[in-house]
């Protein structure tokens, strides 16, 4: 496990091949056992491989920033990552599960990487529609997107900062 929290990266360069059913299953089912406040299990993970669908959210997302680039770096999957904002740790809770996915994404031998700005994608018009489609209430939160793929680059660790630990 420990060499599993040292060699995660953000992967920002992907193969083509769409990621498999039981890699996607395996790395969901992390997502479901992400602690959350009180045990409330409130996030909720949209799994997106349907082309169409994705490069909607990837043009979504770039609208968010003013730009066309594709923030998904051509990642074939993305796990769309909404909590419910009737929870205090709505917030906590999601972002849990984001770190859950990307654990056992490595874990699976998929690459993957944060692309924030999901709160501003499901706030907008577009958002809501989407929400709507997929059967979610309109208050969901978006947290965050996790992007997935087989990876195309082995990125090299950077140094840790040191003085980030303070024993009392």
């Amino acid at each position: 496990m420990e060499e599993l929290l040292k060699t995660r990266r953000c992967i920002r360069k992907y193969k083509p091949q769409q990621v498999s059913d039981a890699d996607l299953d395996a790395v969901l089912e992390a997502g479901l056992y992400a602690p959350s406040g009180m045990n409330a299990q409130k996030t909720v993970m949209v799994a997106v491989r349907d082309k169409q669908t994705r490069d909607q959210l990837s043009r979504m997302n770039a609208a968010v920033m003013g730009s066309t680039a594709d923030p998904f770096y051509g990642a074939p999957c993305v796990i769309v990552v909404l909590s419910s904002p009737e929870r205090y740790t709505w917030l906590e809770d999601g972002s849990l599960v984001m770190g859950q996915l990307m654990l056992a994404a490595k874990s699976q031998g998929l690459g993957s990487c944060w692309i924030h700005r999901a709160q501003e994608m499901f706030d907008s018009p577009e958002g809501k529609a989407l929400l709507k489609k997929w059967g979610l209430p309109e208050n969901m939160k978006g947290v965050g997107n996790c992007i997935l793929g087989y990876p195309d680059e082995d990125p090299a660790p950077k140094p840790r900062l040191e003085g980030r630990i303070i024993k009392v």
